[in-house]
């Protein structure tokens, strides 16, 4: 296993490296010039060329492509990310509680998600064909068919405006988190528990099941069986959706006003602070390469195939 997991982090370091030069690339490749951007957001009056050439100095964009690239990853490796042009503070400090903020959000509904993911999951293929499975994919279908940014409206009027229930926005206290929880939580299980319920329909007709019914185990003991067999797929699903909420919380923090990675990326792109948005784009990349990794790695522990296969 050891060796297996080795191999796999070293295979996500030039994945890791191509993500850093797309986002690094990407940003340099806008229609306005980042020293342009820069004196617009000190609130220069007139901008000159002078001005331009001047900032260009003063922030190393004259230099040639890669030598910026090859300090810039440098510098990011040290979790250094540059100066915010709309601040001039270190955008560290602005990345740093936005992303803790985020990631409280993301935990919390991803726990809500996994939760109702299996439960919904496993009641589905164990009633396939049933009211039971029609009735609860019918009404996933219809709650992960309305914008998230629409229903967030109608949980605010009703739970926050007409019962004064809840905060409308914020994170004051553990009731902050609950409606956009329950936004993010009802737009992704909706999604996700089909899978669930697919990985379980699989095993359900696997021979294993036949054989364990043939001896005469009680179906308590066959359930457990295929859920944990069904937990292989469950998993690379789950680890996945962890950072999916990480990048799909920019309409939810909105709504709510949520003081998240999601509100700072909407105000950096309005405000073209280029800085804080290659921080975002940057620490998603590496979100999405992160958890993947991870995903492989419960996978080899539970499936002894999948690492032979590495090997």
């Amino acid at each position: 296993m050891g060796r297996y997991a080795m191999r796999r982090l070293f295979l996500t370091i030039p994945l890791l490296l191509v993500i850093s030069f797309i986002t690094f690339v990407l940003l340099n490749l806008s229609p306005l010039d980042p020293a342009e951007a820069v004196l617009h957001a000190r609130d220069i009056p007139q901008v000159t060329h002078e001005l331009i050439a001047q900032t260009k100095d003063e922030l190393g964009l004259d230099q040639p492509f890669f030598i910026r690239y090859m300090r810039w990853l440098t510098a990011c490796l040290h979790l250094d990310f540059g100066k915010s042009y709309v601040t001039g503070k270190p955008v560290s400090s602005l990345i740093g509680p936005a992303f803790l903020n985020t990631l409280k959000l993301t935990f919390a509904a991803s726990v809500v998600i996994i939760v109702w993911s299996l439960l919904l999951g496993v009641v589905c293929a164990m009633k396939e064909g049933t009211w039971v499975d029609k009735s609860i994919r019918g009404l996933a279908f219809f709650v992960t068919a309305m914008p998230a940014y629409w229903l967030g409206s109608l949980l605010i009027w009703y739970w926050a405006v007409k019962m004064d229930l809840l905060p409308t926005s914020g994170m004051e206290s553990y009731r902050s988190y609950i409606l956009p929880v329950s936004v993010i939580s009802i737009s992704y299980a909706g999604i996700y528990f089909r899978n669930v319920r697919s990985a379980m329909l699989n095993n359900i007709n696997e021979d294993y099941v036949l054989y364990g019914r043939a001896c005469g185990l009680s179906e308590m003991v066959i359930t457990k069986h295929i859920v944990r067999n069904s937990l292989q797929v469950a998993v690379s699903i789950f680890c996945m959706a962890i950072p999916t909420i990480l990048g799909g919380t920019v309409v939810i923090e909105n709504v709510f006003a949520w003081p998240g990675l999601g509100s700072l990326s909407v105000k950096s792109i309005m405000g073209r602070d280029f800085p804080v948005i290659q921080a975002y784009v940057l620490i998603l990349g590496v979100a999405f390469v992160g958890f993947n990794t991870i995903s492989d790695l419960i996978n080899a522990a539970m499936n002894p195939r999948l690492r032979n296969n590495m090997s």
